[in-house]
């Protein structure tokens, strides 16, 4: 009968880390770190706000102002946000996150369905932000159509966070 020979530490370390390399690769999308990660294309595919339209741009998203009238209260924020890092599989604090609008308010995005929220990590999320600027700026002066905006902002999000 064969006897098992003992294995060498380093064996045994070798062996540990490719199990934790395959573990890695197996485990489903998400971190338990805040990111950097983007938004997830089933989670949130983004919605749009049906009373926004190319026609009435003048009186909804180009209206200095007219995105806090729609804004949904932090307490439905917050709470969606805590439920959606879980899906995500991401930790860290709440204010590690803004609990970001995929379609802006400011492009005519849904403001509380929860297919146009996920939980965005800072600072990628106030760098973002920066860019919605832009895009409302195009629509409203003409040089960008607001479904041109909204698939630019999509894609941004679904692809580089």
């Amino acid at each position: 009968m064969r006897t098992l020979q003992r294995m060498s530490p380093r064996t045994a370390l070798v062996g540990i880390a490719l199990l934790l390399l395959a573990i890695a690769i197996v485990l489903p999308h998400g971190s338990s770190s805040k990111g950097p990660y983007h938004a997830d294309l089933t989670r949130t595919p983004g919605v749009l706000n049906p009373d926004v339209t190319q026609a009435n741009i003048d009186t909804t998203v180009c209206v200095h102002g007219w995105t806090k009238t729609i804004r949904p209260p932090t307490s439905y924020t917050n709470d969606l946000k805590r439920k959606q890092m879980r899906e995500y599989g991401v930790g860290g604090a709440l204010d590690d996150y803004q609990e970001d609008h995929l379609i802006s308010l400011e492009l005519g995005g849904h403001p509380t369905d929860p297919r146009n929220l996920w939980p965005e990590p800072y600072p990628r999320a106030s760098e973002v932000d920066s860019t919605e600027n832009e895009l409302n700026a195009k629509v409203c002066s003409g040089q960008l159509s607001l479904e041109r905006a909204q698939l630019q902002e999509s894609q941004l999000k679904h692809t580089d966070g």
